[in-house]
């Protein structure tokens, strides 16, 4: 299974229950690995402590326009959707942190005047873990390309491999580029007002992409029940609740594992990972007998 864990927010918990959830599945024996896709602060290795063995730069094509072949027609710039290459007074001007690099202004260009040089716009590094499968992506500061970053971390998974994708917050781009292809879609919430409206958005989005998901509601005795009601209303499934702990956030505040500080905690996320696949064999049953 691919396995993303998401929410409408920062700081609801969704990396604290994916670096666990992943290790959890690890220590079971199974082919796991963990892809953190947050790739504009990437922070489940603070957790993990993986030992790096690869780390390779990330480069997307942008355009280089050859002045003396240039006619200034301005084909290029026409068909560019994000002004990454203009024309102006038969002058080309390209602006390459704009550039998607679809390679669309050289295709246009009449003359073949336009040719593609990389520009690296980050780096994704692997390694393991406790025997868990590591991969993060790092995007340079001031970049505001995250998506092609995040395809890379994701093709870096072996193909037989479970894969927990740990997603950036929010509900933009570098989001469902993230949860994009996945088996199951955990959004991680917590019980508060902001939480609430920002768990909407993300649930929304989730179906408009028609992928399965359900819903962790972390500090579950904080807050109100607003959340718990609108899930309800909605018939979203709430996978599990994990009750505010003060031991948890001092074991998050040293970099530590909730795994690592009992039996009680293991068998949470071995509760978590079998109504995740209850509920994907369900979805999977209804939209077969459609």
């Amino acid at each position: 299974m691919k396995i993303a864990i998401a929410s409408g927010k920062g700081g609801t918990g969704k990396t604290t229950v994916a670096t666990n959830l992943a290790l959890f599945l690890s220590g079971m024996g199974r082919n796991v690995w963990y892809a953190d896709c947050d790739v504009e602060a990437p922070n489940g290795h603070i957790f993990l402590k993986p030992h790096i063995s690869q780390s390779r730069p990330v480069s997307i094509p942008v355009p280089k326009v050859d002045e003396t072949r240039c006619t200034g027609c301005g084909e290029c710039g026409k068909i560019c959707r994000y002004s990454a290459i203009v024309c102006i007074k038969k002058k080309v001007l390209t602006f390459h942190e704009l550039c998607h690099g679809c390679g669309g202004c050289m295709l246009a260009c009449p003359v073949e005047a336009i040719t593609e040089v990389p520009r690296q716009i980050g780096a994704v590094e692997e390694g393991t873990a406790d025997g868990l499968g590591f991969v993060h992506g790092k995007l340079k500061i001031g970049e505001p390309m995250a998506p092609p970053l995040i395809r890379i971390v994701k093709k870096s998974v072996p193909a037989e491999s479970e894969t927990i994708v740990d997603a950036p917050p929010g509900t933009s781009c570098p989001v469902i580029e993230s949860v994009k292809g996945a088996d199951y879609v955990v959004l991680v919430t917590e019980p508060t007002p902001f939480g609430l409206n920002d768990l909407k958005l993300a649930v929304q989005m989730t179906q408009e992409l028609r992928l399965p998901f359900g819903i962790v509601i972390n500090r579950s005795d904080i807050g109100d029940g607003r959340v718990r009601e609108y899930a309800d209303g909605e018939g979203v499934p709430v996978l599990l609740e994990i009750p505010e702990d003060r031991t948890i956030a001092e074991a998050y505040s040293r970099g530590e594992m909730a795994l690592s500080l009992g039996e009680k905690y293991r068998e949470m996320f071995s509760r978590l990972f079998d109504r995740i696949v209850k509920e994907a064999d369900t979805r999977k049953e209804k939209r077969h007998s459609v």
